[in-house]
């Protein structure tokens, strides 16, 4: 082969090599679309734009941490983006090792590891698809990943979630007083193959005074919405179950639409003993200390009632939870019911099942065989 062909046939496969290799730009909606399981979601915002809010199942591979990127955006406003550009490279340039190791371990941990990286894929983000993410996918397509990033970034996936919310959805509706055991029907009418979606799950709290006593750490509104938009996307097609919920759920609000449409739907009213509820709420909560218990029975103190709130708390106090809680049940079955009655259509969309205790299996089993 001559030189010339040589040189020529040597600049046509270095052509191929990086065109195989070309960082693919996708819509938020194809990536939706993507199953999965099959690629390692990396968001390259700082750490604190991350634990605010992020799209789920994403890992946080900071460009900048949070220091850092004060000091690029400051430098962005007070003198040009070429000098921003400059020290975000010096960021940038020490952290290249650390960050394709962080990424190796990932894969590792996600099981997608194969004998050749390009067979791995990772999609990259930042806040609008912007330098940050450009920087990232340009390192991890040049190790030889497979590299997607999204079109607009974060905030093209924020427009998503609150289309999402615009849409119609068939609920139907899971109802009954405190202690029914409602969210446990959720998961065993799940098992038995129906569609559900667990907001209380989702927003980490079960929704009253009491809801939080475990102290788990709670999603911030727009997280919450981020789960709740890809779960209603996976479902839009099926009847999802949900439970009956007020529109705040601790210090997250379901979207405006959404509950609008879960009170416009089918109502299930599962209805047990009140002997038998406060049986399963005090095995339920009464495990937790004394100065939690009394400190939720303070914050509903205004609504309980003055009376009713120290009999409760000097129950509490002497060991009497049972006695104490009989009382809070009292007044969240009058709470709940009047929250029932103010329900659009209640009398045409309610349906009571009569149920001798709280048993999710059998009362789960109860709802699907209702007919009304």
């Amino acid at each position: 082969m001559k030189y010339f062909d040589k040189k020529i046939y040597f600049i046509k496969s270095l052509s191929n090599k990086f065109a195989k290799m070309a960082i693919t730009k996708i819509t938020v909606e194809e990536f939706i679309k993507i199953p999965q399981g099959s690629f390692v979601l990396l968001d390259v915002r700082s750490p604190t734009e991350f634990a605010h809010a992020h799209i789920p199942a994403a890992y946080n591979l900071p460009l900048f941490i949070d220091e850092e990127r004060k000091v690029v955006g400051t430098a962005y406003k007070q003198q040009s983006r070429e000098q921003a550009i400059k020290i975000g490279l010096t960021y940038f340039g020490s952290k290249m090792n650390l960050m394709i190791e962080d990424v190796e371990k990932l894969i590792q941990e996600n099981k997608l590891h194969q004998s050749n990286n390009k067979n791995v894929s990772i999609v990259v983000h930042c806040w609008r698809g912007g330098m940050r993410s450009a920087g990232v996918a340009w390192l991890l397509d040049l190790y030889g990943y497979k590299v997607f990033t999204i079109i607009g970034g974060y905030k093209a996936f924020r427009n998503w979630v609150l289309h999402q919310f615009v849409n119609e959805y068939q609920f139907k509706v899971i109802a009954g007083y405190t202690g029914s055991g409602k969210t446990e029907m959720l998961y065993s009418l799940k098992q038995k193959g129906e569609t559900i979606i667990d907001l209380e799950g989702l927003a980490k709290h079960k929704g009253s005074s009491f809801g939080n006593l475990a102290e788990v750490e709670l999603p911030t509104q727009e997280m919450f919405e981020n789960k709740l938009a890809i779960e209603l996307h996976k479902h839009q097609d099926n009847c999802i179950w949900i439970e009956d919920e007020s529109q705040r759920i601790g210090n997250i609000n379901i979207p405006t639409n959404i509950f609008h449409q879960k009170q416009n739907a089918t109502i299930y009213f599962i209805d047990i003993p009140f002997e038998e509820r406060l049986e399963y709420i005090v095995a339920d909560y009464g495990k937790y200390s004394k100065e939690k218990l009394v400190n939720a029975v303070i914050r509903i103190k205004k609504r309980l009632g003055g009376l009713d709130a120290k009999n409760a708390i000097s129950f509490l106090l002497d060991e009497d939870v049972k006695s104490s809680f009989a009382i809070l049940l009292k007044y969240y079955d009058k709470y709940y019911l009047k929250g029932l009655d103010n329900k659009q259509n209640s009398e045409t969309h309610l349906k009571k099942i009569e149920c001798n205790k709280v048993d999710a299996i059998a009362n789960a089993n109860a709802l699907l065989n209702f007919k009304s």
